[in-house]
């Protein structure tokens, strides 16, 4: 199961007990924050990308963001693709409604952080099921997830 893959990585780190597996599903942003109990711009989503070389890219943000795609066309020379249903486990080792960055382990896979989490001290992002969670500070997310940079290729909803 991908929440073992996701808790046996954050083990290293010391976290996995501040996991948090729910009754109900976390599968979106808006179930994720009910569950949680924040609002849903604090859910810490990753969404996954394929460059034409085949590269796999992670891009965790926050959960009111949504891609700009100049903006992601200047940082990455190209148009965004997203990784196709089928293809996302095969990147990421989670299932779509769990993917995070924990326990990716293909090297051809680059993952990163947006700039729109940093209104916040602390996100939530999945933990490889469509029932989980951990809280981390900006510092720790980017720790954990094995983030190369920040950068910002998102657009939040008031800027639209």
């Amino acid at each position: 199961m991908s929440i073992d893959i996701a808790r046996a990585y954050l083990e290293k780190f010391g976290v996995a007990d501040r996991i948090m597996e729910f009754d109900v599903s976390s599968a979106t942003v808006d179930l994720a924050a009910a569950a949680v109990g924040v609002e849903g711009a604090r859910i810490c989503k990753t969404l996954s990308f394929k460059l034409k070389d085949g590269t796999g890219i992670l891009i965790q943000m926050a959960g009111d963001a949504k891609i700009d795609n100049k903006k992601y066309k200047d940082k990455f020379g190209e148009k965004a693709k997203m990784l196709s249903p089928e293809e996302v486990p095969q990147y990421t080792n989670h299932e779509i409604g769990g993917v995070c960055a924990f326990g990716v382990t293909r090297e051809d896979v680059r993952i990163y952080c947006d700039d729109s989490m940093k209104r916040f001290e602390m996100v939530y992002p999945a933990c490889g099921s469509d029932n989980s969670a951990i809280g981390l500070t900006l510092d720790e997310l980017f720790e954990f997830s094995g983030a190369i940079a920040w950068i910002d290729v998102t657009k939040l909803p008031e800027a639209e």
